[in-house]
């Protein structure tokens, strides 16, 4: 999301990539359906606004318009609409199950005590490079069948597409267009071999969509965890009376994970473009505008969440929308909730007094999309 002079001077951009909630309030008081004329774009700051464009998919569409020059990832299900969008979830919903996910909970748990074995005699690590992102990168690259010696090229790719680098696109394209074609001559016991199946069962993925999926999966299924797994650090830091009662009461942990997901959610916005016009609060909107929605503002409208400033790790209900809202809502929150619970876990058994580095200067991702950490020194 970019934004205009009005709203924010560029001096302040690196504050505001690590603390936007203070703008984010102001928005919704004075203007939560904000025009940006630098993207010629609205933003949506409300969450009643944001949970109904999520949830009326007949207004709001997901299709990108005037996709841009690449044609990989803009086919999945992120850029579809009925009946196509449903068509294409039915059927990965069949190979990607809630079942599959939690059938990986004992190898999770041996990844992710691994990666502590690896440090846990140092006595410090970068919390992101050592343990966040190497934990959900060999996790989806298991399930999708990636070799070990490939996944330093996924997360690179990973890291592209999120900053929107074309040639990060067409390098992972390529990549999965070669391992579908590998796959259907010689199946494996992995996710793209059960998508190949299912595609030639019924014939409804293109190999275009088969494609896209993969990514899609690829780069949610480890950058949502990535950043889920060290916003919660950051959470603890601020609020370690609140760490110090999750210790003692571990059974608080699933609240806790989708408190971090409100408080500092991973993803900040999401696409939508006006099929036709429509009224949001006391603004009219032509067809064919892109749509901002704000799903960080969102999670911290006091509209909606009593303290809403506040991280509180026993909060219910908590209805974010940290994962979308509608039939958008994402396949792989399941996945991101199960790791975060098992990685939390182990760090609070192993790593009890684990902190971060007096001193350190958190530097964020310069992303205004998502929400997360370039770097985490921590101490143990």
């Amino acid at each position: 999301m970019q934004l205009n002079q009005q709203s924010i001077d560029k001096k302040q951009n690196s504050q505001l990539f690590g603390n936007p909630f203070p703008w984010y309030a102001k928005m919704r008081r004075e203007s939560p359906v904000f025009y940006d004329p630098t993207r010629e774009s609205w933003v949506i700051f409300s969450y009643q606004d944001v949970k109904h464009v999520l949830s009326d998919w007949h207004t709001f569409s997901s299709k990108v318009p005037h996709p841009p020059e690449q044609t990989d990832f803009t086919q999945s299900l992120n850029f579809t609409d009925p009946p196509k969008h449903r068509s294409l979830r039915t059927l990965v919903a069949q190979v990607f199950t809630q079942r599959r996910v939690e059938l990986l909970a004992p190898r999770m748990t041996e990844i992710t005590h691994e990666l502590i074995d690896r440090v846990q005699g140092q006595g410090r690590m970068d919390f992101i490079h050592d343990f966040s992102t190497p934990l959900p990168v060999i996790v989806i690259a298991e399930i999708l069948g990636i070799p070990v010696e490939e996944r330093e090229d996924f997360k690179h790719w990973s890291d592209g597409i999120v900053a929107e680098d074309l040639s990060a696109y067409r390098a992972m394209g390529d990549y999965f267009r070669h391992l579908l074609e590998q796959r259907r001559g010689k199946p494996g016991n992995d996710l793209v071999s059960d998508l190949i199946a299912a595609h030639e069962g019924s014939e409804k993925l293109s190999a275009q969509e088969l494609v896209d999926f993969c990514m899609v999966l690829l780069v949610a299924g480890n950058e949502t965890t990535t950043n889920l797994l060290a916003n919660a650090i950051v959470c603890f830091h601020e609020y370690p009376k609140a760490y110090e009662r999750l210790k003692n009461e571990r059974a608080l942990l699933p609240l806790a994970i989708e408190e971090v997901l409100r408080y500092r959610s991973p993803a900040q916005i999401i696409p939508r473009f006006t099929k036709v016009e429509t009224q949001i609060g006391n603004q009219t909107i032509r067809a064919g505008q892109l749509i901002l929605v704000c799903l960080g503002s969102a999670n911290r409208d006091e509209q909606q969440f009593e303290r809403a400033d506040e991280f509180a790790i026993d909060r219910q209900p908590n209805e974010h929308v940290a994962f979308g809202n509608g039939i958008h809502f994402c396949l792989g929150a399941p996945l991101a909730r199960l790791e975060a619970t098992i990685g939390l876990q182990a760090v609070m058994e192993r790593l009890p007094n684990l902190r971060i580095e007096p001193g350190a200067v958190l530097e964020f991702v310069s992303s205004q999309d998502v929400h997360g950490l370039k770097a985490l020194p921590v101490l143990f």
